[in-house]
């Protein structure tokens, strides 16, 4: 919108600096994270007048978690908010890629909003119905596929330019990768900082690919698909690192709020339209590895007590596993981060090992 504005006004000097990805991405960045560091406070203060009780905490959970009750959720509000001002702000408008990501990120959180509001008024674990939330979601991720899908081939890491032919299904495969990235970030988010640091560093990652992905040079070099204008997706991501970045300073432990599903449906599928977007699906699976880990672990543990009465885990999602192992809360945050880190360096090693 800014590029815009400067055309319009005859600023050429700022007009071609805007025209630049990499500031664009700074900018964003930078915007989000002022945005959301100055509607914090009140925005927390808000949430805990009309909240009252805060989130519910699971009775049968870790027991150092019931010292959280009163703790306000729906903080992915903030970070929502802060992004989508930084990415009208600095993104190309008239790019499809900033609409499809849009409609998941504000679907997708609109959904989450309303499984908080509906635990929160009752003060319930169970909130929107799990069948109409899904049907929701697909709705949601099947509008962001039908705005970005060009080519429906399914592109393999590590080998270049060697890819699986869909057709039609890629429409269905699509969808279940933006589905399955939203309800994964929302498994993981169970512990202060625990899933907004390993979106943080998707985000970066992915900030990387779409920008060598959208350069031909760059694309036909590295052996990966080239998706014109695909750079425009990299400022997305820095506006989500910038929006990220903001909501931890008020996450940290002790948090002062929680995402909710709100945050983490909205990040979850919105790393999952950048990650089709660019045709980098199988790689969002290596780079959000650990978001891969809580669903399988939530998956495993119903499908082997359901079959057999036992428990794989001794609580699922696996980073209450670990907290029953005895680890500190703090310890099982940073360890994943670390965890993360280590993931995201081999996505980005996909690249060049081709």
């Amino acid at each position: 919108m800014l590029y815009i504005i400067a055309q319009w006004l005859h600023f050429e000097g700022l007009t071609n600096l805007i025209r630049y990805q990499s500031f664009r991405s700074g900018a964003a960045l930078l915007t989000a994270l002022v945005i959301g560091l100055i509607i914090g406070p009140r925005f927390i203060n808000m949430l805990r007048m009309r909240q009252g009780k805060g989130q519910p905490i699971r009775a049968d959970g870790p027991q150092s978690h019931l010292a959280k009750r009163g703790t306000p959720t729906m903080g992915g509000l903030m970070i929502v908010i802060a992004l989508s001002i930084a990415l009208l702000l600095w993104m190309d408008l008239n790019s499809r890629y900033v609409w499809a990501c849009l409609v998941v990120t504000l679907g997708f959180g609109l959904i989450g909003f309303l499984d908080d509001y509906d635990k929160v008024t009752k003060y319930a674990h169970k909130g929107v119905p799990a069948k109409l939330r899904l049907l929701g979601e697909f709705v949601v991720a099947g509008i962001a596929v039908w705005l970005v899908a060009g080519e429906t081939n399914l592109y393999l890491p590590v080998l270049s330019n060697v890819y699986l032919p869909l057709g039609p299904f890629y429409y269905l495969f699509a969808a279940f990768v933006i589905v399955g990235a939203g309800n994964a970030v929302n498994l993981t988010d169970g512990l202060d900082g625990l899933a907004i640091m390993p979106v943080i560093i998707a985000a970066g990652t992915f900030a990387i690919i779409a920008y060598l992905a959208g350069r031909a040079d760059y694309a036909h070099y590295l052996g990966i698909p080239h998706v014109p204008r695909a750079g425009e997706l990299a400022i997305f991501c820095a506006a989500v690192m910038g929006s990220g970045l903001a909501f931890l300073w008020f996450n940290a432990p002790p948090a002062a709020v929680f995402m909710g599903d709100t945050g983490s449906l909205a990040l979850g599928g919105t790393l999952g339209v950048i990650a089709v977007s660019i045709h980098h699906e199988i790689v969002l699976a290596i780079v959000g590895g650990l978001f891969v880990m809580e669903a399988v672990s939530v998956i495993v543990q119903v499908l082997v007590y359901k079959r057999t009465g036992r428990r794989v885990f001794r609580m699922a999602p696996i980073h209450h596993h670990f907290e029953q192992l005895g680890w500190q809360e703090s310890t099982v945050v940073i360890r994943f981060w670390i965890v993360s880190i280590v993931l995201a360096l081999l996505g980005l090693a996909t690249l060049k090992v081709r």
